[in-house]
């Protein structure tokens, strides 16, 4: 089936037809059309699910990690400050390794105040232990999100997934997805089966304190978690394609990076732009190539150390870690060091939202070969 609509909605399909059995909501722009259709979708029948309406971001992630260790599939969405509000809880569950989704619309932090697209809300929560992941188009929205489930629940993974895409520029956009049957997501996303869960009539203990001596082994379990990860996400990806066709590059979507002496490097929609920028580029005599990041937490250092021989990179980040520059650069560069030497240029551009078109992502790249840029630039601020 053929179905054209917003990103926000295709997500919604999306986590209907993963059957999750509880949700916790809780609206904030550009987000809220998410709720609103899950809601939709428990009241007219088509979900089976316990919908339960909180007081805040904050009571959404509390809700779903409460119904998590029952041993049930959950799903919440949120946004912004939505997801700042959620940073407590985000650590508990994942240090709880409790296999929740979450879709994140990417939206500015204020003040001053903005409700348009930049990652630097998810960003901001990079060590909390999630898997975050970084849709570019509606189709990947859709099967980004059914996959995420696959992954999470995996019995060497169980951690906790963060689906992310920008705001307004994804969210409130339509374009053409094709949904599988619901029998054919069934076959490939079967129903969930907890390794652990509180029940009365099996109880047992959880949550306790722990001793100093275990407490860091806690944590190199979930650190070697997130290892697996890179290598089950292309399996999970191969098999999707070969069920239903669609295929997004596993850790990193690369394009045209064969030859390419110039790489651009760009995550979420950004990375849409960049490809049509690879094509302008070649027509110009240009050898440049993409490589969208579509994993960012566990960072792909493999991927890019891979591609790094006798190449450029030119980062482009939507994203600013204050004090220290664009997230992907951060990350691009230190996963580079001591395995290549490859020069890496970062701009920061498109900040709440502001446009950035493909022609000044080759302005980027030209500026970069032509030896005028530096390490990491501010692009198209207000004079």
């Amino acid at each position: 089936m053929i179905m054209i609509d917003t990103g926000d909605r295709i997500a919604a399909k999306a986590a209907q037809m993963a059957r999750p059995e509880f949700i916790a909501a809780y609206p904030i722009t550009p987000q809220t059309v998410i709720v609103e259709k899950t809601a939709e979708f428990v009241e007219n029948g088509e979900l089976d699910a316990e919908y339960v309406r909180v007081e805040s971001e904050h009571s959404a992630m509390t809700a779903v990690i409460g119904a998590a260790v029952t041993g049930v599939r959950t799903f919440t969405a949120t946004s912004s400050h939505g997801l700042a509000l959620m940073h407590e809880m985000l650590h508990w569950a994942a240090y709880s390794r409790l296999p929740i989704v979450m879709v994140n619309v990417n939206r500015a932090l204020g003040p001053g105040w903005n409700i348009w697209a930049d990652q630097s809300d998810s960003l901001s929560q990079r060590d909390t232990g999630w898997v975050q992941l970084y849709c570019a188009s509606c189709q990947e929205i859709f099967d980004t999100t059914i996959q995420a489930y696959r992954l999470a629940e995996m019995e060497d993974v169980q951690l906790p997934v963060m689906v992310n895409y920008d705001a307004f520029v994804l969210s409130h956009t339509s374009m053409p997805v094709e949904v599988p049957d619901q029998s054919d997501i069934d076959a490939f996303l079967p129903p969930y089966r907890a390794l652990w869960k509180i029940d009365p009539d099996d109880p047992i203990t959880c949550f306790n304190m722990l001793p100093q001596s275990e407490f860091g082994a806690m944590r190199k379990d979930l650190h070697d978690a997130h290892g697996r990860v890179k290598e089950l996400i292309p399996d999970i990806a191969s098999e999707w394609k070969q069920r239903f066709g669609s295929y997004h590059g596993g850790l990193v979507e690369e394009y045209l990076c064969e030859d390419a002496e110039y790489v651009l490097v760009a995550m979420g929609a950004f990375g849409a732009e960049a490809r049509v920028a690879v094509d302008e580029l070649r027509r110009e005599g240009m050898k440049a190539g993409l490589a969208r990041v579509r994993l960012f937490r566990p960072f792909p250092d493999e991927v890019f150390r891979r591609l790094a021989h006798n190449r450029t990179f030119i980062v482009v980040d939507r994203n600013v870690s204050i004090g220290s520059g664009g997230g992907v650069y951060s990350e691009l560069k230190s996963g580079l060091y001591g395995f290549a030497d490859a020069p890496v240029h970062g701009f920061i551009a498109g900040l709440g939202g502001k446009d950035l078109t493909f022609g000044e992502m080759c302005e980027m790249v030209k500026k970069v070969a032509a030896g005028r840029a530096t390490d990491v630039e501010w692009w198209g601020l207000q004079e």
